[in-house]
């Protein structure tokens, strides 16, 4: 069966050695100096090896305390920090997290995963929404982060990028030379009214191949090559491809990706929250 280490011992061996003696340790561990001296009787017991060396009337480490000294003090390091992590209430609730329905791939699953991984306690509840909305929220206190597309952000935004639009359609589409030219976006995308706007100043005649607010109506027009639509360089579903080559759509210029916090929440759930968000979305 394999045996465990008394961590008790074990700070009580580290005390001892870091603080030179039984009698300052027994101060710092709140220990009368008869138990800080049985717990390093104990721990020697359990190892069979001698971890001080008492001569003239002071303690020294033994070759093997100097070993076990390192370790010690990993141990003890890992301990507190599981201890920590699982005890502490500043690090427990809700954080409300809105994302545009076009920028959650491929980057948001994998940042909820590992914020899960880090902090248990703390539930990241997502919101997919539009950006406009999203803006109006936050204001109302609904939530306590938000990553927003548009082309000006507000004072207090912290801009993390400006990414370039393009032109998408279907793999090996050819709706994209077809005039009037459909386009594939929801009412209330952001990007819509760049798109016509381009478009009208180049004479493209164009026309709407979809309505209302459902994105997968969108992507099944545009995958089954009977629109074209914009998305954000870095946020491309795989069912789509940039549209390029000679005669390729005009061009719909960059939008920017913002970071809006709310003060409700300061800790370090949410503070590696942001700091997964920057990486992912960051020049």
């Amino acid at each position: 069966m394999p045996r465990n280490l008394d961590l008790t011992a074990v700070r009580a061996f580290v005390a001892v050695a870091d603080a030179g003696g039984v009698t300052r340790a027994a101060g710092l561990l709140n220990l009368t100096q008869s138990a800080v001296s049985m717990q390093i009787k104990r721990l020697e017991e359990s190892l069979g090896r001698t971890l001080f060396l008492r001569a003239a009337r002071k303690l020294a480490l033994s070759p093997e305390g100097e070993q076990l000294i390192s370790y010690g003090r990993r141990m003890l390091a890992l301990n507190d920090e599981v201890l920590d992590r699982f005890s502490s209430t500043a690090c427990e609730g809700e954080i409300r997290l809105g994302v545009p329905h076009d920028v959650v791939y491929p980057a948001i699953p994998g940042i909820l995963r590992r914020m899960a991984q880090c902090y248990p306690r703390v539930r990241v509840n997502l919101v997919s929404s539009f950006t406009l909305v999203m803006k109006e929220d936050f204001a109302r206190g609904l939530f306590d982060v938000i990553l927003t597309t548009e082309e000006a952000p507000q004072a207090g935004a912290e801009v993390l990028s400006a990414r370039p639009l393009v032109w998408v359609g279907a793999p090996g589409g050819a709706a994209w030379q077809r005039r009037p030219l459909r386009l594939g976006f929801k009412d209330t995308c952001i990007f819509r009214p760049r798109a016509q706007s381009a478009l009208d100043a180049t004479g493209i005649a164009w026309e709407m191949a979809t309505g209302g607010e459902s994105e997968q109506a969108v992507e099944a027009t545009v995958a089954a090559d009977l629109a074209v639509s914009v998305r954000m360089v870095g946020s491309i579903p795989d069912t789509f491809e940039v549209i390029s080559g000679e005669n390729m759509l005009p061009p719909v210029g960059d939008m920017k990706l913002a970071l809006y916090r709310t003060n409700r929440r300061r800790d370090e759930a949410t503070d590696l929250l942001m700091a997964e968000l920057r990486m992912a979305y960051g020049s």
